[in-house]
C-alpha cells in the first residue's frame, strides 16, 4: 500500500505506471482522480484550503485501505490526498487499485473513496465570493456508505 498526504501535485500517468509495474498477475487497474470543483451548492468556488492531522490522516487512510483489502482480493493500493491551498480544477485526490478481476478493482476503489470522503481527518474550506467557508459533510456522501454497511459492518 502506498499512502501519501502532500501539498505537491501528482502525475496520474506516473501513478498508473507504478500500479501497473507492481500489479503482478492482476488483470484490472482502476483509478479515480478527484478535482477541485469550481462550484458548490451556493455558487462559484475559486479555491480550496485543506487541513489535516499529520499522522492521524495517514493512519486513517491505511485503515480504510486495509478494510478494503479484507473485503476484496486486491493487489496494489495507492492513495494520494493533497493538502494546503488548491485552485479550481487542480487535482485533489488519487485512488488506484489493482485486482485479478475488474469487479473487485472497481468496488475496492469506490469503497476507499467513499470512506475517505466521510472518515479521513481532512478539513476543507472553500474560497467563494463571500470569503472562505468551511465545507460541511454532504448527505449524498454519507448515503454512499449505506451500500457498504449492507454488506458488512465497518468499524
Amino acid at each position: 500500500m502506498m499512502i501519501k498526504v502532500q501539498s505537491a501535485d501528482f502525475c496520474v500517468g506516473e501513478e498508473y505506471s507504478r500500479l501497473r509495474q507492481n500489479a503482478d498477475s492482476d488483470g484490472a487497474i482502476v483509478t479515480f482522480t478527484g478535482l477541485v470543483r469550481d462550484f458548490n451548492q451556493d455558487g462559484s468556488v475559486s479555491s480550496m484550503f485543506i487541513e489535516h492531522y499529520p499522522g492521524m490522516t495517514e493512519k486513517s487512510l491505511m485503515k480504510i485501505c486495509s478494510e478494503a483489502r479484507m473485503r476484496w482480493e486486491l493487489g496494489q493500493i495507492s492513495v494520494i490526498h493533497r493538502i494546503g491551498h488548491l485552485t479550481a480544477s487542480e487535482q485533489i485526490v488519487f485512488v488506484g487499485v489493482t485486482a485479478k478481476h475488474r469487479k473487485e478493482a472497481f468496488e475496492g476503489a469506490q469503497f476507499i473513496m467513499d470512506y475517505l470522503k466521510n472518515s479521513a481527518p481532512l478539513w476543507k474550506k472553500e474560497g467563494t465570493l463571500s470569503g472562505m467557508k468551511w465545507v460541511d459533510s454532504k448527505t449524498s456522501d454519507e448515503q454512499a456508505l449505506t451500500r457498504w454497511y449492507e454488506d458488512k459492518q465497518v468499524s
